[in-house]
């Protein structure tokens, strides 16, 4: 039982996909059901599971997960800021980005936020991050600062000094590495994304204008 489901790795999927396992069983979801009784899968959502990793020894993936509890969606915020070193702080909710509505998910093996953004503006900045044996999607670091000052409430930055506070105080970023950010990306998220003042101050601070 162990090696069969090892085949799934850490990768999410529904019921029918680990009932499709055992096809010498008549009743499917009394099998998923004692499969998760015993812990050797967990559940993630209705009808979603990961396999236990003490089954597969692979390590979970917050960023398949994110991808798989709320489709379509990419990692992004605060969560793609940490992964790329740009923040120091730890973050301990999984910040997603969605053109469905917004919504949370408290699970066994963590809590995932989803914030909603346009359709237009979605494709803009997002990039394939491979981990392990699975693909999923993340935010660039210029989509993940824009949708961050876009979410977050009462930031309005209209002045260089304002939005140098908010990267070196409030966010702790990393400045020596804001030279290597695209500004293409910033124009375009001004262009058809929320708070394109804010953003276009943050590109001059970049830019030193």
């Amino acid at each position: 039982m162990r090696n069969i489901l090892t085949i799934l790795g850490n990768i999410p999927v529904t019921s029918s996909v680990i009932a499709s396992l055992f096809p010498e069983v008549k009743t499917k979801s009394a099998k998923v059901a004692q499969l998760e009784k015993a812990g050797e899968i967990i559940r993630l959502r209705r009808n979603l599971f990961v396999v236990n990793p003490e089954e597969t020894n692979q390590p979970l993936s917050s960023g398949l997960i994110a991808n798989h509890l709320l489709a379509p969606s990419y990692v992004s915020m605060q969560t793609a800021l940490r992964y790329y070193g740009l923040i120091p702080e730890a973050v301990y909710t999984i910040q997603s980005m969605t053109f469905k509505a917004a919504k949370e998910f408290n699970t066994p093996v963590g809590n995932f936020c989803y914030y909603h953004i346009s359709r237009e503006t979605y494709p803009i900045g997002i990039t394939q991050i491979k981990e392990g044996n699975g693909v999923y999607i993340m935010a660039t670091p210029e989509k993940a600062l824009c949708d961050l000052i876009a979410n977050l409430p009462g930031i309005n930055l209209r002045y260089r000094k304002e939005a140098l506070e908010f990267l070196e105080e409030n966010l702790r970023f990393d400045m020596d590495r804001v030279s290597q950010l695209n500004p293409e990306i910033f124009l375009e998220y001004a262009k058809k994304g929320k708070k394109s003042k804010s953003i276009l101050t943050i590109l001059k601070l970049l830019q030193h204008e």
